[in-house]
């Protein structure tokens, strides 16, 4: 066999592995998340959202001065109370200075006893026994500021709570107004939602709120509600904050919720943190009316990005078959509740449908979730 011909041999090697390997990496599955679709019942004046819990209050506790971090006596997630140390600061230096100020002092004062035999006797003038005493009242001054400096070596806690974030450790230098740790109130929590300007109007001080957290696996029925005043100029959604009893302390900052705001307060019995209520506000109750506003119908619902749109303006969503390939189905849509859509036609329920990483996916795609 001549060399042309091994040489050609080996090209068509070459592009059949190329193309083996272009076609695993084609055929490789794409990760992607679902949700079943689902036929549920529901208020038709309830509004569903995403929210965040956040702690009550927070409170970033620093040294008032500059030094190197002995120890931190604290960590994350503990509770402390008030006036409990939390942290120490080199106090070498501050010592030194407490101890020259208090031999000033003492200089002053021994000053002052003498000069007063003087001034009793009229041997100085009144401008002189000033002065002394003056100076005492300065070195006293300088012995207080002194004491603080070495006080203020000490980091303690300001209010009671949990330690949220230790941001500063020994050996580390902590700079003036410098948090080293962070304290949260988390006896009461507030759940915030981004409401869109359409649906703020119906949202007030007193609307019913039923917040289900799965972190904890528990519902509960929201407090008193706060509304922000200035919407977001991207998005053009309003912060709403709604108080819930924490007391147990089962709700952390940073857990996801989801948040349903009902027109009018739903008929139920029990009240209160834990109260088991179901999103849509009932207990127990066979309400038949859906979250499409179609008395004796069952909502369905999905998330409002897992909805396409084709070019010639046909809507679908990505379902997934028992084969784990994905397939476009057409859908008709109804009103939309905070950030979920109703389906009105297209689905039956039970189907697996694309919520995340849809934008990847042809017809037929395998993908894996």
């Amino acid at each position: 066999m001549n060399t042309k011909t091994i040489i050609g041999l080996l090209a068509v090697l070459a592009i059949a592995s190329c193309g083996k390997k272009e076609e695993s990496r084609v055929k490789a599955p794409i990760r992607v998340k679902t949700e079943v679709a689902a036929h549920e019942r529901g208020n038709s004046d309830a509004r569903t959202f995403v929210g965040t819990v956040e702690e009550r209050e927070a409170t970033a506790v620093s040294f008032t001065g500059m030094g190197v971090v002995r120890r931190v006596l604290v960590s994350e997630g503990q509770h402390v109370g008030r006036g409990q140390l939390l942290a120490e600061m080199d106090d070498t230096q501050a010592r030194n200075l407490l101890a020259g100020a208090e031999a000033q002092v003492a200089q002053a004062e021994d000053a002052l006893a003498r000069y007063s035999q003087l001034h009793e006797a009229g041997s100085m003038t009144e401008a002189q026994w000033v002065e002394v005493q003056s100076k005492v009242a300065q070195a006293r001054s300088s012995l207080e500021v002194a004491r603080k400096n070495v006080a203020d070596c000490r980091l303690t806690a300001p209010v009671s709570g949990i330690i949220g974030r230790k941001l500063v450790g020994a050996g580390e230098t902590a700079l003036p107004s410098q948090a080293v740790v962070t304290i949260l109130d988390i006896s009461q929590v507030k759940v915030r939602v981004a409401v869109p300007e359409a649906e703020i109007s119906h949202i007030d001080a007193g609307t019913p709120t039923y917040i289900k957290v799965e972190a904890v696996g528990r519902t509960f029925e929201g407090g008193r509600i706060e509304k922000g005043i200035v919407a977001d100029a991207m998005t053009h959604t309003y912060d709403v904050r709604i108080a819930v009893d924490n007391r147990e302390r089962r709700l952390l900052p940073g857990m996801v919720a989801a948040v349903r705001f009902v027109a009018a307060m739903p008929q139920h019995t029990g009240t209160g943190q834990g109260s088991e209520a179901g999103l849509d506000g009932r207990t127990g109750e066979d309400s038949e009316t859906g979250l499409d506003g179609r008395t004796g119908q069952q909502a369905m619902t999905l998330p409002v990005t897992a909805v396409q749109q084709r070019a010639a303006g046909q809507l679908f969503v990505w379902t997934v078959a028992a084969d784990s390939t994905a397939h476009r189905t057409p859908v008709s849509i109804g009103p939309t509740s905070g950030n979920r859509v109703s389906i009105t036609e297209g689905l039956k329920g039970g189907e697996r449908i694309v919520t995340e990483g849809y934008q990847k996916l042809s017809e037929g795609t395998r993908v894996i979730f």
